[in-house]
């Protein structure tokens, strides 16, 4: 007898504490095997299920559809990503070893907020603005104005696709929105939207079902980057937004160890991508009416473009369109006929925390974000250092007053033909509707539309003048005024001097080397909050993620940073630090020196640093090296980094994230084929005896060297083992070795997961695997 019956077999001498500390069960089998009536709070079960038992949390309010994963955490830890019933009150999470789970105090989080309970925000601040967009000097050219073409739009359908573990055909749609009177091939952009509502019916709430149901329709939020379309078709691209309504219905089977869709996502990408490659070429006869009375689309000049899940899933296809995927996953057989130039992600999810690091991008990040709320998308600036060739420029902005689905008008509420809602709205006042941060879904809107044509002007035209924008310059667009949109930025003509890592020395009284990423509050721990200490879920601790946090005790305490080895400032304009401010810190004022292996000393001037409404995310600051220069600084050894504070008060503390030799320009980004790991699952007998050791699937493809971190998630404790594990040309797969002891007890089946990042010169395709081991006892 296996699985079932052998877990409830366990229970006869089983107690545990659930919720509100009462013993769950004296007597937990009733007559008959059912499980008894367990101490879980209201809306909470835990059932026999027929792999073991099952966690269910209901409510009478249906949760949002959303784009965050929703997580089941209990005894400080995280469970797991239960999957929703259609009417999305109900969530399911199959436990099987829950003999040594501690259940208490059972939470249910997206991003890191509760979904079951009314939590007060930690995150201090208050509703003044930052910063007024006057204070930035205007850039020199404004990619929000509108170009010389005038646009067609019409819409395309064609047959629905099979994607691999979607069991219902995706549709294949897309809205067409292109410029007229040009001549020649035209670039083209390509949107897909996020995970939202599906079918809708006049008012009733809207569902997660596909095919919609007779009396549905469709909630087309493809649609809703018209206006993005329309300013950039102006200006000479050829645009397509694509419908992903398929995926978005049955993404919940593709739970954590899985990817959530992104693979799936990839796929109707690369298919779409392969459809416009025909209509470029033999094809272009049948192709679809707007499509042939449109330019001829430039395969080798592609920008895509992604919100929320959306965002997450073009990163995957231009990891894939570099390095295949496995083909038992991936949903596209063609070849690849097009250069991804760059990616525009907007509100982006980053699950995998493993974006391409030499396809340039734009990550556009909303303080009040009330969906992706943790605001993980920063990875996709902070998760490319050291990975790639470092050419490429990864930007990111943030602003100030814009929610998560106002981007979308089929998102927002009186422009979107089904019922829609503000996300902002969920959990805090200074962020409600009404409120002097908020920024009205026209604005924010705009800026979605300016930031994107400033991407593609970037990344696709090769336009020197409009980077400053992205890339952590101080200045501004003024047709999206008076929005306050900061940047800051990696990569392209920036050398690094202060990575923080293990090489990196910091002294001081009020200096630390720290943890991003810990498993409980230690000494080390960098004690942060907001995007940059976004947790890569569920490996906790993190190895090899860490910032020095300066705390001040006294002003004119130096803390002084060392990198292994000077770094040659010969040829920069500036040295740039990306600095976090913590949330609660006043207004804070400190000096930043620098000196060479002589001892040569140069203070290059103070920053004033004013505290977010809500978010530390970190400011780029640009210090001129004029002063260095003058004081006979050898500016090919520089040899240290001093943080001097000077005024602040309570709370002052800052992290120090990065710091680099820049200058301007943009390079070519070099992007080429890394080698690439693909995890897998593999489900094992647990045996009576005797331990053995399995090894979890990992693939290697591509060719190079490189390295990437392994982590192994114990399921009983939670914590999480790192290794260092090197990749050689020729490998096809790595040693991610789980030794199983077998033993006849009865209800302790359990789950390894499994998850790789990138170090260096790598790229994780599936970044998740899992050794299931089954119980075998009776």
């Amino acid at each position: 007898m296996r699985v079932g019956r052998g877990v409830a077999a366990a229970m006869l001498s089983l107690a545990l504490t659930l919720g509100g500390g009462t013993a769950a069960w004296a007597d937990p089998v009733k007559p008959g095997g059912a499980p008894a009536k367990t101490a879980l709070p209201d809306g909470w079960q835990l059932r026999s299920s027929g792999s073991g038992f099952e966690l269910v949390w209901r409510t009478e309010n249906p949760v949002p559809i959303g784009n965050a994963m929703v997580e089941f955490h209990a005894g400080g830890r995280l469970l797991g990503w239960p999957v929703a019933e259609p009417d999305q009150r109900t969530f399911r999470l199959v436990i099987n070893d829950v003999a040594a789970r501690d259940l208490t105090d059972p939470q249910v989080r997206a991003a890191g907020r509760r979904l079951d309970a009314t939590e007060v925000d930690s995150r201090r601040g208050t509703a003044a603005q930052p910063a007024l967009a006057a204070d930035l000097p205007p850039n020199a050219v404004d990619p929000g104005t509108a170009g010389p073409y005038t646009t067609i739009s019409g819409e395309y359908t064609l047959p629905d696709v099979s994607l691999p573990g979607l069991a219902a055909p995706v549709e294949m749609r897309g809205f067409v929105v292109a410029p007229q009177g040009t001549s020649g091939q035209r670039p083209l952009v390509l949107f897909l939207h996020g995970r939202h509502a599906t079918c809708y019916q006049g008012t009733a709430q809207p569902t997660l079902a596909w095919p919609c149901p007779a009396g549905w329709t469709p909630v087309p939020s493809h649609l809703g980057y018209q206006r993005a379309q329309q300013l950039l078709a102006s200006q000479g691209y050829l645009t397509v937004s694509i419908a992903a309504n398929g995926v978005n219905a049955q993404d919940g089977v593709l739970m954590p160890p899985a990817d959530g869709g992104a693979q799936a996502r990839s796929s109707l990408v690369r298919i779409h991508l392969g459809r416009w490659a025909d209509w470029a070429g033999t094809g272009r006869p049948t192709a679809p009416d707007v499509v042939r009375n449109s330019p001829v689309p430039d395969m080798t000049r592609v920008m895509l473009v992604g919100h929320s899940r959306g965002g997450e899933g073009v990163s995957k296809a231009a990891v894939d369109s570099l390095t295949r995927p496995p083909a038992a996953v991936d949903g596209y057989t063609g070849t690849v006929r097009w250069q991804i130039r760059g990616l525009t992600l907007i509100a982006p999810t980053l699950l995998a925390q493993n974006p391409q690091p030499d396809v340039p991008s734009l990550t556009i990040l909303s303080d009040c974000d009330g969906d992706v709320w943790d605001l993980q998308g920063q990875q996709y600036i902070d998760a490319t250092r050291g990975v790639g060739r470092g050419f490429a420029l990864h930007g990111s902005v943030f602003v100030i007053g814009a929610n998560h689905n106002f981007y979308n008008t089929e998102w927002t509420p009186g422009l979107s033909v089904s019922p829609s809602f503000d996300d902002a709205n969920f959990h805090d006042p200074v962020c409600g509707q009404g409120r002097p941060t908020r920024i009205t879904p026209e604005q924010q809107q705009k800026v979605g539309a300016t930031y994107t044509a400033a991407a593609a002007a970037t990344f696709v035209a090769g336009n020197d003048q409009v980077r400053p924008l992205l890339d952590g310059s101080g200045v501004r667009a003024p047709s999206v005024d008076p929005v306050v949109v900061l940047s800051h930025g990696v990569g392209a003509n920036r050398t690094p001097f202060i990575v923080p890592g293990a090489s990196t020395v910091v002294s001081g009284t009020d200096g630390l080397l720290c943890d991003v990423v810990t498993a409980t509050q230690t000494p080390t721990s960098c004690d942060g909050g907001g995007p940059h200490f976004d947790q890569f879920d569920p490996v906790k601790p993190e190895a090899g993620r860490q910032a020095v946090r300066v705390t001040w005790t006294a002003p004119g305490t130096p803390v002084v940073i060392r990198p292994a080895a000077p770094v040659s400032f010969s040829n920069a304009q500036s040295l740039a630090l990306r600095v976090v401010l913590h949330g609660g810190a006043p207004s804070t004022t400190f000096d930043v020196a620098i000196a060479d292996s002589a001892g040569r000393r140069a203070v290059l001037g103070s920053q004033t640093l004013e505290p977010f409404v809500r978010q530390t995310w970190a400011r780029e600051l640009r210090m001129p090296l004029t002063n260095a220069v003058s004081a006979g600084l050898n500016m090919s050894q520089i040899a240290r980094l001093e943080i001097v504070p000077r005024t602040g008060g309570e709370w002052s503390r800052i992290w120090v994230f990065d710091a680099w030799n820049w200058r301007a320009g943009l390079p070519a980004p070099q992007t080429a084929s890394l080698p690439r790991v693909d995890l897998g699952e593999r489900t094992v007998q647990e045996g009576n005896s005797g331990t053995v050791t399995y090894q979890v699937p990992a693939q290697v493809s591509g060719s190079g060297n490189g390295q990437v971190r392994v982590f192994v998630v114990d399921p009983v404790t939670g914590l999480a083992t790192a290794t260092l594990v090197t990749i050689t040309p020729g490998a096809t797969t790595i040693n991610i070795p789980i030794q199983v002891t077998g033993n006849t007890t009865a209800g302790d089946g359990r789950t390894y997961i499994v998850a790789v990042k990138a170090v260096s010169g790598v790229s994780a395709g599936d970044a998740y695997g899992a050794l299931t081991v089954q119980d075998d006892d009776v």
